[in-house]
């Protein structure tokens, strides 16, 4: 999955609006204009999209995290210059302060069966024998639950 489409997902998850995107970016310390955010969520085959960076995606994970948790007293987290799925899965997670449980819940909305073993596997430190590298497969499928999820309580 690319970036772009990552933030396109959670914007129609959410039901965010570009005011709420901006805020959200804001919370992360970064002032996102409406102008870089139309082009971030435009189709990809449109000749005004633009690609977003991994940088931009940690922020507005970071800014997420922020928006539901509240921000954390001291420095901001500095966003990651580069992103992986588990990272993304990660935030996330802390973004929705999901447990181990929910997320098989979530996984199984998508009708996508996984236990809670290979969830945990996900989070482990990619030097430990149990780590498992998070393939598009399962980030697609978990933010597909989470459009079931919070979109059907809308």
């Amino acid at each position: 999955m690319n970036n772009n489409d990552i933030l396109r997902r959670l914007r129609y998850t959410f039901d965010f609006n570009d005011s709420k995107m901006m805020e959200i970016f804001e919370l992360a310390e970064y002032p996102a204009t409406r102008a870089q955010i139309s082009d971030w969520l435009k189709k990809d085959d449109h000749p005004d999209a633009r690609s977003l960076h991994d940088k931009y995606l940690a922020i507005f994970l970071n800014g997420l995290i922020n928006h539901n948790r509240g921000k954390r007293e001291g420095p901001q987290p500095k966003p990651e210059k580069t992103l992986d799925n588990n990272l993304i899965f990660r935030k996330l997670k802390i973004a929705l302060n999901l447990r181990d449980t929910d997320i098989v819940d979530i996984f199984d909305l998508a009708e996508m069966r996984i236990s809670k073993h290979e969830v945990n596997a996900f989070f482990r430190k990619p030097g430990q024998s149990q780590y498992r590298v998070c393939k598009d497969q399962f980030l697609r499928n978990f933010i597909y639950g989470l459009q079931i999820k919070y979109r059907d309580e809308a």
